[in-house]
């Protein structure tokens, strides 16, 4: 039997806060601050895009026979130049993909791949215009105070409240 590329089943919800800080705060826990204590500085949180970006990038995505998107989780590297402040933190790129049936009968999501110039280049959204931290809404403004307060227990090193 072949398998057929679905639609989405589900274009998004409206999910329990509770589970949602869950989420968060394991991330806090587990990645987020030993990622901030070998880079020696707040990692990055979250990354935000506009509608505007998401649906521009859909167009182009769609323009190329796209039908979704990958995040990949990614980080600047430390010589960052172009932005300094963003050096050394983790980010999210945005891919283009294309469903593809394998001789296996499976469904498979690639990377798209185009010319550009005589140059082969992925399809990705560069972003992001705002990663938290370093650049981040004040809590009384909606900002990182929404994520909720996580107590880290570091061993000898004492605790860390984010």
């Amino acid at each position: 039997m072949i398998a057929e590329p679905k639609n989405s089943v589900k274009a998004g919800s409206l999910d329990s806060s509770v589970e949602i800080h869950e989420f968060i705060r394991e991330y806090k826990k587990t990645r987020w601050s030993p990622n901030s204590e070998r880079i020696g500085k707040p990692d990055s949180l979250s990354v935000w895009f506009s509608i505007e970006e998401i649906e521009q990038f859909l167009v182009l995505a769609k323009s190329k026979s796209g039908d979704g998107i990958r995040f990949y989780f990614a980080a600047y590297p430390e010589t960052y130049l172009t932005k300094p402040e963003f050096a050394g933190r983790q980010t999210l790129v945005l891919v283009g993909t294309r469903s593809k049936i394998t001789e296996h009968g499976e469904v498979s999501h690639k990377d798209i791949y185009h010319l550009e110039n005589g140059r082969l280049k992925i399809l990705s959204g560069d972003g992001p215009n705002i990663l938290c931290p370093p650049k981040c809404n004040p809590p009384s403004e909606g900002g990182m105070g929404d994520l909720g307060i996580t107590l880290i227990d570091k061993g000898d090193k004492g605790m860390e409240i984010i």
